[in-house]
């Protein structure tokens, strides 16, 4: 077994794989950019090496520094995460070349199934379901265009060396093809270095289901059932599962063995996984292998007790599997959340800046499920422009699937987050969507059901009266609190009522106004809203504390509460409200403020993320149509088209490519 070996990644992979390596007594070797001199995978190494500065090509993705960090310590075996050089063909014949061990499949399986083309080549030879589709390369868009029109739209664009949904379109037409194949080149040449591209058909109403696989050196695979990964973005992963709950046996065990069929005939070993796409009546088609361990690859382990790192570390070794396919069995359910640092109230923008606050709920057993928390980051810590937006990956086991996404609602309301936009609260919307607890799901989902972009959670009557209850709790602890503090004898003789006017501005529910009795008793608090449900509330919050935990009735209840504007801001399940509980008098006058309006932005173009300007696609004097290009802005690995929303005329272009800027920076003006 090795005694060091040397993670080339960062985040929270890193740490992952850390973890196991340190349970198995491996000393661990971190390498850091300049952006991560202080990041948590540097503190938690036993010894760490600085590799370069913060963009990534001049550091995790530069092979003479990480060969030389290797040669510095020592390490006898390199483990590459995902991402970077984790699939590297070049990168892992290279450690051969010097006699260190690769946390990873042979390089021919690597070259094998990092082509896309070829890969699918192989699939087909290996008797394995695929796409249809045109497998040769793509000069051009015009030849995109002819390609697909033949195959018949709409069609999938992607990058042959892709992955992570980098350099993917989907197309319904000849315009979306020769965009799409121009963007998805761009894309594949500035993350992969390779500007391939084919098509191929793309399936509609899929669910992406992916198989994982284990081999090792003794020609011994076994696949360890499968991973649903439907819930996407942008062709990236949100939201995934273990098992499916689409899957019957039948299906997964000929998924398995296609996936088995395949590792073989690459001769593969250590853990990776074979991505299908499966349509409503349960055919599947193969779509890619990648040769690493997946971002998921923690719901595989939760339902089946297999530490899929350490596995990977022994088959480097040298070591057969202990694990036959009949030891596999699959227990309870598993649910992953990806928490990226992006704004869901801004169409999923990427967000950066500091982590002000980051407090993450407990790991443990809680009732009859495990909560998990793979994570890479820290209070205090920075979200960089550079790096891929995943800040942490948040699990939960159960017996059953329903108890699984219960106990990730819970999690994701005791998650603490401020300092950037995350997605916690789309994450929490999820959960609670009637379609994705019924487990009626397709990669279309998001789309579907959130056409407009995300505005938030829409909360039932009963969980809105919840909602109002708390508030006018948290309103009279804080009153009462008043009423202590030394002052003047009035303020000591103050009484405080019980009976308020809540106003509540949610931006799914509307506005609303709803009468709240709050009552003392020895139990705690029993609130009346409206003309309706009394609700029991037991609670211990303290005024300032920004999560409120309070048993309502027979439930346990999380929920975030911030000062704001002469109110709360409520979080909860999705939904962000504000709630300002007032006396009766108060709510009168309130209602007489004038509102303020909000500046008239429609004179500009603003970027609505922090990013790197990629191109400006029109100049001063142009006049503009809806809908089009106007500029191009790269932001944590993807590049994001901006277009104009009506026709105009360019008066003003304020930047110029490879200018760096903040959110709502002016790109143009319009006349």
């Amino acid at each position: 077994m090795f005694e060091k070996i040397l993670i080339a990644n960062r985040g929270e992979i890193a740490c992952r794989v850390m973890k196991t390596a340190r349970r198995m007594g491996i000393a661990t070797v971190a390498v850091y950019s300049d952006a991560d001199a202080n990041a948590p995978h540097v503190q938690m190494a036993d010894e760490a090496v600085h590799i370069g500065p913060a963009v990534a090509a001049e550091s995790y993705l530069v092979m003479d520094n990480i060969l030389d960090a290797i040669r510095r310590t020592g390490a006898q075996a390199v483990h590459p995460g995902y991402g970077f050089l984790s699939e590297n063909a070049v990168f892992a014949q290279r450690l051969k070349d010097e006699g260190i061990a690769f946390i990873g499949p042979p390089v021919g399986a690597i070259e094998a199934m990092g082509d896309k083309i070829t890969s699918k080549k192989l699939a087909d030879e290996a008797g394995v379901s695929t796409v249809p589709g045109h497998m040769g390369l793509i000069e051009d868009a015009e030849e995109a265009v002819s390609i697909a029109t033949q195959i018949g739209y709409p069609v999938m664009i992607k990058a042959s060396a892709g992955g992570g949904g980098k350099g993917m379109r989907i197309a319904w037409n000849d315009a979306e093809a020769r965009e799409g194949f121009a963007l998805s080149r761009s894309e594949a040449k500035s993350s992969f270095g390779d500007e391939r591209i084919f098509i191929e058909k793309f399936v509609q109403k899929p669910r992406h289901i992916e198989i994982q696989v284990l081999g090792d050196t003794h020609g011994n695979t076994i696949y360890l059932g499968e991973r649903e990964c439907s819930i996407q973005r942008r062709n990236q992963k949100v939201i995934e599962e273990a098992p499916s709950p689409f899957l019957d046996e039948a299906t997964r065990k000929a998924m398995g063995e296609q996936a088995v069929a395949l590792s073989k005939a690459v001769d593969y070993c250590s853990a990776g996984t074979v991505e299908f796409i499966v349509d409503p009546e349960r055919n599947f088609y193969f779509l890619e292998m990648n040769t690493r361990l997946q971002v998921e690859h923690p719901v595989t382990e939760l339902i089946t007790g297999i530490d899929l790192v350490e596995q990977m570390i022994r088959v480097a070794a040298g070591e057969p599997l202990d694990i036959r396919q009949e030891d596999v069995s699959l227990n309870g359910w598993a649910i992953e959340s990806r928490l990226y640092a992006e704004d869901p109230y801004r169409n999923f923008l990427p967000s950066i800046g500091r982590l002000t606050r980051y407090r993450p709920p407990a790991e443990e057993a809680r009732g009859a499920g495990v909560i998990r928390n793979d994570t890479g980051v820290e209070e205090g810590g920075e979200i960089s422009m550079y790096y891929d937006p995943m800040i942490a990956k948040l699990c939960t086991w159960a017996p059953e699937r329903t108890a699984a996404i219960d106990l990730m609602q819970d999690a994701l309301d005791g998650f603490e987050v401020e300092g950037i936009g995350h997605n916690i609260p789309f994450l929490q919307a999820v959960m609670n969507h009637p379609r994705f607890r019924s487990g009626d799901i397709s990669t279309a989902f998001i789309e579907e059901e959130y056409p407009e972009g995300f505005e938030g959670a829409a909360l039932s009557a009963g969980e809105t009266g919840t909602a109002v209850a708390l508030a006018a709790v948290a309103h009279v602890i804080a009153e009462r609190r008043n009423t202590l503090i030394s002052g003047t004898l009035a303020n000591r003789a103050r009484v405080v009522g019980e009976n308020w006017v809540a106003l509540v501005d949610d931006p799914v529910g509307g506005r609303s106004t709803l009468a709240a009795t709050v009552t003392q008793n020895d139990d705690g608090y029993a609130v009346r809203v409206g003309e309706g449900e009394v609700f029991p509330v037991a609670t211990g919050w303290t005024p300032g504390n920004p999560i409120m935990q309070a048993r309502v009735g027979d439930r346990e209840i999380t929920l975030k509460i911030a000062p704001e504007a002469d109110g709360v801001r409520i979080r909860w399940r999705g939904a962000s409200m504000r709630i300002a509980v007032r006396s009766a008098r108060g709510a009168e006058l309130a209602a007489l403020m004038p509102v303020k309006l909000p500046p008239d932005t429609s004179k500009f173009l603003l970027c609505p993320m922090p990013g790197l300007v990629v191109s400006i696609m029109v100049a001063e004097g142009d006049e503009v149509q809806e809908g089009q290009a106007l500029a191009v802005v790269e932001a944590m690995k993807m590049e994001n088209v901006l277009r104009a929303e009506k026709r105009a005329t360019v008066t003003a272009v304020k930047t110029e490519p490879g200018a760096s800027l903040a959110v709502d920076d002016v790109i143009m003006e319009f006349g």
